[in-house]
Formats: C-alpha cells, structure tokens, sequence
C-alpha cells in the first residue's frame, strides 16, 4: 500500500499514444518513453503507489482516420488495438529495464506477448508492487482507449484516474486555449458541466462511466517533469473533474 505522502494508493494513468511520439508525431520516440517510464517508476518505488496504465494507439494508427479514408470503422478499430499494444510492450519494456516489474494484460488474445486481460489477475499484480499496463482497448470497436482507461479503472477499483495530455495543455480550459487567448484554465470542474459545455477533455463515455461510479478525474500535462509525482503527493495541477 501508499505511503502518507500519496493521496491515493491505487490510480490508473492514461497516456495517449500521440505522446510516445514526441516532437515527430508519429512512431515512438525512445527518448520520450524513457522519461515516461522514469517518472512512474520513481513515483511507483518511492510511494509505493499502486499503478495500472492504459495506453492508446495514435502514434501510430487511429480508427477514425481509417473509417474517414473509407475503411470499415470496425476493422480500423481494431488495427487501432494492436497498435496500443505495441505501445504497451515498448512502455514494459523500459519500465524493466529500470527494473520495475510489468505486466502487459490485453483485451485482444495475443499469448505469445501478452496476458489475457483478467481483473482479478490484474488487481492480483497491482498489490504485488508490479505496473500493470492495459492494451487493446476494451476488446470491441466504436470504443476509445479513453472510454478504456475508466471502465478499467473502475474495475479495479482505482481511487483517481490521470488523464495525461501531451499537446502541452496543463489541464482543462473554457475553450481551447491554443486557438483562444481568453480562454480560462479550470482548477475544478463537475462532470455535468463537461457534458454539457462540450469541454475539451475525454469522449462522454467515459465522463459519464467515471460519473456513474464516483471516480474523479484529474487531467493534466503529461509532459510536465515532475507532474504526476506532484499530483500524488498533493500538489495543485491539472483539472480535477469530479
């Protein structure tokens, strides 16, 4: 279990696979995977913090893009899931190398590099000090690894999910701050008011699944040195949804 320093003992954290990417936008970049992985084990060994992580597939395959090029939206979808699991095995990986004991669960049956995604299995991990790390999405198309990331984190009962970003945005804004000088960064926002003001933050699936099972939401700078350390020990960042 967490230290006293950590707000909670259990979270899940998402990262998108456009991160991995770095500067190029596409690919994985090693350099940025490295300083991912460091920065989770660190928090991982010093807090003693349980830690499960979703991962997307952006880098280098998006479903959408496919279904908008004239593919089958559903086959797109799932060319999307094997691409988070490369993600995740890359992200194992240098996590290992650091030696931080991982597990890659996934949704899709891949037994040659992957467990099968099974709850208690992954819950099982988690109180045994290892990351564990979550790919292929749910397993179904027209879902996204947002929509991932909640109903995985209900289902093992993590205490916060972590919405890491990678455009450089340090939270949720009134509107999108890159097109908009006006905008206003929100310290504190309630899920309905994401709903209904369109905010720029995860699909409404997922806002509404964290919203039906009580789980806050903290969206912040992925990027950010230090960030996610921050947020654990009490640190003011990101947007709390709640």
């Amino acid at each position: 279990m967490a230290t006293s320093e950590a707000r909670w003992s259990r979270v899940l954290l998402k990262v998108s696979g456009e991160a991995f990417a770095g500067d190029a936008g596409y690919g994985i970049d090693g350099t940025v995977v490295q300083r991912i992985a460091r920065e989770i084990f660190e928090v991982r060994s010093e807090l003693e913090v349980e830690m499960a992580i979703v991962v997307g597939g952006g880098n280098i395959w998006r479903g959408m893009s496919g279904a908008g090029a004239g593919m089958d939206r559903a086959q797109a979808d799932y060319m999307g899931m094997l691409a988070t699991v490369i993600n995740a095995l890359a992200l194992q990986d240098t996590l290992e190398q650091l030696g931080q004991p991982t597990r890659v669960q996934s949704a899709i049956q891949m037994a040659q590099v992957a467990e099968p995604y099974i709850r208690r299995r992954a819950t099982r991990h988690l109180e045994k000090g290892r990351v564990v790390i979550f790919a292929g999405g749910t397993g179904n198309p027209f879902f996204t690894t947002d929509t991932t990331a909640a109903l995985r984190a209900v289902e093992i009962e993590a205490e916060v999910l972590l919405k890491g970003t990678h455009s450089g945005t340090d939270g949720m804004y009134s509107d999108d701050p890159r097109t908009n000088p006006d905008a206003v960064k929100l310290d504190e926002v309630s899920y309905l008011d994401v709903l209904n003001q369109g905010l720029r933050a995860m699909d409404s699936t997922a806002i509404t699944l964290c919203m039906d099972n009580d789980l806050p939401i903290v969206m912040f700078d992925l990027n950010g040195e230090g960030n996610v350390r921050s947020l654990l020990t009490g640190g003011s960042v990101g947007t709390l949804v709640r």
